[in-house]
């Protein structure tokens, strides 16, 4: 009576914690959506003035501007998207996702602005095909350009500058060798006891 007693009682908890829960993870949902899109509506802002009214205006041809466009937006997106859940993961922590360090933050934290302008910097690079196409095909190329402009940087070996954990993740051996001990003691201990019934 007292297991059954016991095993109702969460159940009887669990939904007014899910609900709470479900609340909170919808408007942290539309927090962070609104960052990544107020930050991609900045990031267009800033490249199409760098484009126009900067030192590099001479670089971008008039066919271009749009291409350097899609890199602010990818910057300005990622940074909106992604500083607001990094900032959620230094303050909250759970069992399975510990909160994160200061130190470990902050990298992370830069690590996400470089490869920011990093998509900048190919949104520059993608505009120059304004010299030699027109308009329309320049700004299709760039969406595929900046798009998969990833790929060249997961091939980069982070583990060497000893940044193998910066994507979060890294397995869990501690939650594997507990199971495993958990089984190594309870397979010792069903052959204890059988050889005591024997």
């Amino acid at each position: 009576m007292s297991v059954g007693s016991g095993d109702g009682e969460p159940r009887a908890q669990s939904p007014g914690r899910s609900l709470a829960g479900n609340i909170a993870f919808g408007a942290g949902l539309l927090f962070v959506l609104a960052t990544a899109t107020l930050g991609a509506y900045a990031g267009v802002a800033l490249t199409i003035g760098l484009a126009d009214d900067s030192f590099l205006s001479p670089a971008v041809p008039d066919d271009g501007r749009n291409a350097v466009g899609i890199g602010g937006i990818g910057m300005g997106g990622l940074l909106g998207l992604m500083l607001p859940l990094l900032l959620l993961a230094a303050v909250r922590g759970t069992e399975e996702k510990p909160r994160l360090g200061p130190g470990e933050a902050l990298l992370k934290a830069l690590i996400i602005v470089a490869f920011s302008v990093y998509l900048v910097v190919v949104s520059l690079l993608a505009a120059q095909l304004g010299w030699i196409l027109p308009e329309g095909i320049t700004t299709l190329l760039s969406f595929f350009v900046v798009g998969f402009s990833w790929a060249p940087v997961a091939l980069i070996p982070w583990e060497r500058f000893g940044l193998g954990g910066v994507g979060g993740l890294r397995p869990n051996p501690r939650v594997r060798g507990g199971s495993g001990n958990q089984g190594g003691s309870g397979g010792s201990g069903s052959s204890g006891s059988s050889g005591k019934s024997d």
